[in-house]
């Protein structure tokens, strides 16, 4: 059957059917590709850039052009997947202007399907509210928020006392109501996330979140172990990269070193008529 692109339409219906939504992180065309070209329902373009691809401690300091020069890029490769970018830091909560300027540059200048805004307080419900009347979907994120995981503690699991899981079902509420189509939920117990998924009419998409959501999000560069760095629980490595890509390094470094490489099967040829000529030429 030919596939078709996906819609916020199309991630909605897949909760009322009962299907498990599938979302992964890219940064760039090749990833993009290989994901879209998969069968991916969603793609995001996390703020995660920062860590991942451009080695900032956090994803503080990503900035709006750097979203949107790798949102532009993974536009590019997708034809099917729906395409999400993160509002990076401070992006989304100055004014209600610069919000929704900021919303549309991901749609209008780089190609993006919907946003993706972190947190819920009564100011970025405003917010989310002024993206969503422009004409913008939304995805909140909720549990676990990076971009502010200094205010609750570091990054930790949320929701674990009744009074938090409490709070953070509140908060996906109003999340709903302000008009997010969908909501990542970030490393909460399993069983709160399976509440906040069976009472939410959108789809809740987790991430360190159990399997009682309406769907799955991992980096994926996490995933592909494609860094070496501290793996977090509820990551599952499907592929060892990092390590396969090190050892295609060193055996590279080996063969340009013993002269193995290039062969001749990696090599061009002149005429040999050619070849005579230019020697003689030289030699004159």
């Amino acid at each position: 059957m030919q596939r078709k692109k996906i819609t916020v339409k199309d991630v909605i219906e897949l909760k009322k059917a009962g299907k498990k939504i599938t979302m992964l992180t890219a940064y760039d065309y090749p990833v993009a590709l290989i994901l879209d070209q998969a069968g991916i329902d969603i793609i995001l373009v996390g703020d995660s850039l920062g860590n991942v691809v451009l080695g900032y401690d956090s994803t503080v300091p990503v900035s709006m052009d750097e979203m949107v020069h790798h949102t532009k890029a993974v536009k590019r490769a997708t034809k099917y997947a729906l395409l999400a970018a993160d509002m990076p830091f401070m992006s989304f909560n100055v004014s209600l202007k610069q919000t929704v300027i900021n919303a549309g540059r991901f749609v209008k200048d780089a190609g993006a399907d919907a946003v993706k805004i972190e947190g819920e307080n009564k100011r970025i419900l405003r917010m989310i509210r002024a993206v969503v009347d422009s004409g913008i979907p939304v995805i909140g994120h909720l549990g676990l928020t990076p971009q502010t995981a200094m205010i609750l503690g570091g990054y930790k699991v949320q929701g674990k006392t009744a009074q938090a899981a409490k709070e953070i079902l509140e908060q996906a509420l109003c999340l709903e109501k302000a008009g997010c189509f969908s909501i990542v939920l970030e490393c909460v117990p399993f069983a709160l996330s399976e509440v906040i998924s069976k009472r939410l009419k959108i789809p809740v998409i987790g991430i360190g979140a159990g399997a009682g959501c309406d769907g799955q999000v991992l980096v994926s560069y996490d995933m592909f172990g494609l860094q070496e760095r501290i793996t977090p629980k509820f990551v599952k490595k499907y592929l060892d990269l990092s390590r396969q890509m090190s050892d295609a390094v060193k055996k590279y470094i080996r063969d340009v070193r013993q002269s193995s490489f290039p062969g001749k099967e990696h090599s061009f040829i002149m005429p040999n008529e050619e070849l005579d000529r230019f020697l003689s030429q030289d030699k004159s």
